[in-house]
């Protein structure tokens, strides 16, 4: 006997259901620029993807090559070390190679300690970067603190570049931390250590923008962050963020770690503030493992962002993960290789067919799930299962289409794909 569900039940479900997506973002906008290319961060702007070289910025080749390789992987903004006069001597000789190999993502500067000297003795420097990235608990102690914090500013202003004030929980200013400390220690009902410190990043970031508005910076064009490296700690501090200010916010999880901790932390993470419309930036800071290329972080990021609906980067793939009644590996291999031959023709399908990031597809591996998955996909394939005919339907924009079979499935499935792609959208990009 079927169960009636209550319409006051069903109007709950239906709001829920309704409320199911990222909440909308509530910032100002920011502009990053290098030549005509523009990045906007904040306000409409989608939630944009940020990396970091980890080379020697002094080797100014090996530096501009992995910023293409970032570039290309889908990073719309670069960030790299500059922490010598060497290093500074370099960054203009970085932008002149990237600028020569045709790519135009916006270099920022990651400067401490000695970025006032840097940025004033090094004008080329300077204007060679798009964006700084200023952490206000390493620019000085005492009275020097606002003097060279002062100075970075004036030099934002004169080349008429956007600043990040990053903190991060790591070098917090450890004077602002102890007064806080003091006032918690004074409290009815004493805050734990914690929360003091959640506190003092909240404080030290929204304070540094206040100062930096307050010497000339447009509100518009300072983004501010605060790292931690526990995901709760971040949510924490990010929700208090959003309610002091309005100002872009560049998220991450600082110290991620490695592999899949890493990844599973960084996710955890961005996908909790994301959902509250929280993060105008985002990066994922994790270690590679040995010989893994840096472009992985860039590719969890684009994943982050496309898995919960906020933007599309390439084609979804569905693939099944595999059971008892699944023969072999079959479903793995093929799911795998149309996986890779997507992404291989991303770079020239989006040139030729706009909207084809937007593409599901299906790769599923028995007659359980498979048929209606494939028929939720824009086009997708249902193999067949342990002790199934060997016939593997093919569904194209919900409907079967034709049945599969041989050895060549693979191919066969990948010619359905690109003529698929081919005649729907090359019908969008002509307008018919």
């Amino acid at each position: 006997m079927k169960p009636e569900p209550s319409r006051l039940a069903a109007a709950d479900d239906e709001a829920a259901i309704a409320a199911a997506a990222p909440a909308p973002r509530r910032t100002r906008q920011a502009r990053v620029a290098w030549g005509s290319r523009v990045v906007t961060i904040g306000g409409d702007a989608p939630v944009r993807v940020q990396a970091m070289t980890n080379t020697d910025t002094v080797d100014a080749i090996g530096t501009a090559i992995q910023v293409k390789e970032l570039a290309l992987a889908g990073s719309e903004l670069v960030r790299i070390t500059v922490n010598t006069p060497e290093a500074a001597q370099a960054v203009p000789h970085i932008r002149e190679q990237l600028d020569r190999m045709g790519i135009d993502v916006p270099l920022i500067g990651d400067f401490h300690y000695n970025g006032h000297r840097l940025l004033v003795d090094h004008p080329a420097c300077a204007q060679a970067l798009s964006k700084y990235r200023i952490n206000p608990g390493n620019v000085g102690k005492g009275d020097k603190r606002d003097r060279q914090f002062a100075q970075m500013i004036e030099v934002a202003l004169r080349h008429d570049k956007p600043v990040r004030i990053g903190v991060n929980w790591g070098s917090l200013d450890q004077e602002l931390l102890a007064a806080l400390m003091d006032d918690n220690a004074r409290r009815a009902e004493p805050w734990d250590a914690k929360q003091v410190m959640a506190q003092a990043l909240v404080q030290s970031a929204v304070g540094s923008a206040e100062a930096a508005a307050a010497l000339g910076m447009e509100r518009d064009q300072l983004v501010i962050s605060c790292k931690v490296s526990g995901v709760q700690d971040l949510v924490s501090v990010y929700r208090a963020l959003a309610r002091r200010c309005d100002y872009a916010l560049h998220l991450g999880l600082t110290e991620a770690g490695m592999a899949t901790k890493g990844t599973v932390a960084s996710t955890a993470a961005l996908a909790l503030l994301l959902q509250e419309g929280i993060g105008d930036t985002i990066r994922v800071s994790l270690t590679p493992q040995p010989g893994e290329s840096r472009t992985q972080e860039v590719l969890i990021a684009l994943e982050v962002l496309q898995s919960l609906g906020l933007r599309t980067f390439n084609p979804s793939v569905t693939a099944c993960p595999g059971c008892g009644r699944t023969t072999s590996t079959v479903f793995q291999e093929l799911a795998q290789q149309i996986d890779g031959f997507l992404r291989a023709q991303m770079p020239l399908w989006k040139a030729r067919y706009p909207g084809v990031e937007a593409m599901r597809v299906a790769v599923m591996g028995c007659i359980v799930n498979g048929p209606g998955e494939s028929k939720h996909a824009d086009i997708g394939i249902s193999l067949p299962g342990t002790g199934e005919a060997a016939a593997a339907p093919v569904f194209i924009d919900g409907e079967k289409a034709m049945t599969l079979r041989g050895d060549t499935i693979a191919q066969d499935f990948q010619r359905i794909v690109e003529d698929y792609v081919a005649r729907r959208y090359a019908a969008v990009a002509t307008g018919r």
